[in-house]
């Protein structure tokens, strides 16, 4: 539901930011070690730590929206 969103979100934030998609079902391992406990969720990282959290869908707006005001 949130994919097209997430890609059109992903365009107008490069190459600035890079938004990357996790196969939580495959890779239980990552979803373990960032403690995902919410489909979707998204995490913010600068510098490889996390930085900011949101959990829930959103359109592409929001996306762009929230990366732009945890920068």
């Amino acid at each position: 539901m949130m994919a097209p969103h997430y890609a059109q979100a992903a365009q107008r934030l490069e190459p600035r930011v890079r938004l990357l998609k996790v196969d939580t079902e495959r890779a239980q391992d990552v979803a373990a070690r960032f403690a995902i406990r919410s489909i979707p969720t998204l995490a913010l990282f600068r510098g490889g730590r996390e930085i900011a959290r949101q959990a829930g869908a959103m359109d592409a707006g929001r996306i762009a929206a929230w990366v732009e005001s945890q920068l």
